[in-house]
């Protein structure tokens, strides 16, 4: 019902910014929480962050607080992540992901249904 397709990845040189697009088709994604994961390589897939269906609540993983900023224009359907003081340690490949409403903690990667194919991201040192 909700396909989600990631862009915007590709390689940058640490202290780099980029911004990751997630564009949603099928239905509104108005109703639903997104969130972004990633995976870097040999390790397990992890929450980075998420934007909650109205928009008014954002969470992050530690390590990417004060770096990383997501939000959602539900006028294009579209939610963005911009990844700014970007670290060797932030290369991994980045998933976007979408639930309808749920009582599950944002960090639960079970609660996810819909899910993009994920964008390449790399840091150099």
């Amino acid at each position: 019902q909700v396909q989600l397709v990631e862009s915007g990845g590709g390689s940058v040189q640490a202290g780099g910014s980029l911004r990751l697009s997630c564009a949603a088709s099928g239905r509104s994604l108005s109703t639903y929480d997104m969130a972004w994961f990633r995976q870097a390589p040999g390790k397990e897939r992890e929450f980075a962050t998420v934007i909650n269906w109205s928009g008014t609540n954002t969470y992050y993983l530690e390590s990417v607080k004060g770096r990383f900023i997501i939000s959602r224009d539900n006028a294009k359907n579209t939610v963005y992540l911009q990844m700014n003081s970007l670290k060797p340690e932030d290369t991994a490949i980045y998933y976007c992901a979408a639930r309808s409403a749920s009582y599950a903690t944002y960090r639960n990667i079970d609660s996810y249904k819909y899910w993009g194919q994920g964008t390449q991201v790399i840091v150099s040192s």
